[in-house]
């Protein structure tokens, strides 16, 4: 089975096997890009790592989908935000933590290969993935968690290059990131403030949002925006954002293996206990109650 390492509330972290890896890295697909560790942190306030440049053996990727940290490489800082993402060089020493006032939560996964490179130039710096009509922030992230959820499942070949070939794809969307967000284009209109709301919401599911931080971006003042939002969805935008949350925690508890925990953390909740309050209050049930029911 793979190994997991625990240390933060809800954490998942696959470490490869040497053994594999020495296989794997030699084969045509491996040769070029391969993955040797990945996994996600939420609301990871004391994590941080310093390496050496010999200690620093693989690229790493880390992508910020909430709270602030900071990066240090080729002595200069760097400072992490929700939406940033970062690849560290390999054989370079460097250093990274969270924000012990705003911890991150942190998607991250070490690769190597002859086409690393090829995605690492120029991103030894933050790149911050704005949200915006056609961002697809959402579909990014399901590309790790599919990335995780088959590493979980075992280290057969199929399963070690699916993870791959999904982390290629991955990547391609953030150096051909115009042409990953006309891929997923709508002939949703910008200019309508709810629909950018709702798609705003969407794509923001991993981490709380406010008021202020939705009707923001669809133009509108907090209380205008409100009373737009009430009078076209018949919900007020902060009980509609929470059925949305909770509809893809239905979907986890459906077609996946995640703790209750973890799946709060994976849909923003930062208290497992409130989690299961607004999750009983929607579904007339608990979460574990839901898992258990059978459907179809």
């Amino acid at each position: 089975m793979p190994r997991l390492q625990h240390g933060f509330p809800g954490e998942r972290a696959i470490v490869l096997p040497q053994y594999l890896l020495k296989v794997y890295a030699n084969g045509t697909l491996g040769k070029m890009l391969h993955v040797t560790d990945i996994g996600y942190y939420p609301k990871a306030t004391h994590h941080q790592r310093s390496r050496t440049a010999k200690q620093a053996k693989q690229y790493i990727l880390l992508y910020c989908i909430d709270g602030q940290g900071m990066v240090e490489i080729n002595q200069a800082t760097y400072r992490m935000q929700s939406g940033d993402i970062v690849v560290l060089p390999k054989n370079t020493a460097h250093n990274y933590a969270s924000s012990k006032q705003n911890a991150w939560t942190i998607y991250w996964v070490h690769f190597d290969g002859t086409l690393a490179e090829t995605f690492a130039i120029d991103m030894h710096q933050p790149i911050h993935i704005e949200t915006d009509q056609n961002s697809r922030i959402q579909d990014r992230i399901q590309l790790f968690e599919e990335m995780i959820s088959v590493l979980t499942n075992g280290y057969s070949l199929d399963n070690v290059e699916y993870c791959s070939t999904t982390f290629l794809h991955f990547l391609g969307s953030i150096k051909y990131i115009g042409t990953y967000r006309a891929g997923g284009r709508t002939k949703a209109d910008d200019d309508m403030p709810i629909e950018r709301a709702i798609h705003y919401m969407k794509e923001n599911l991993q981490r709380p949002l406010s008021l202020h931080e939705i009707s923001n971006f669809s133009g509108q003042s907090p209380s205008h925006f409100s009373m737009l939002f009430k009078k076209q969805t018949g919900f007020a935008p902060m009980h509609f954002f929470n059925y949305l949350r909770i509809q893809a925690a239905c979907h986890h508890l459906d077609f996946s293996a995640h703790s209750i925990k973890q799946i709060a953390m994976m849909t923003g909740f930062e208290d497992p206990l409130y989690f299961s309050r607004c999750f009983k209050k929607i579904m007339d049930c608990s979460p574990s109650e839901y898992r258990k029911r059978t459907k179809g």
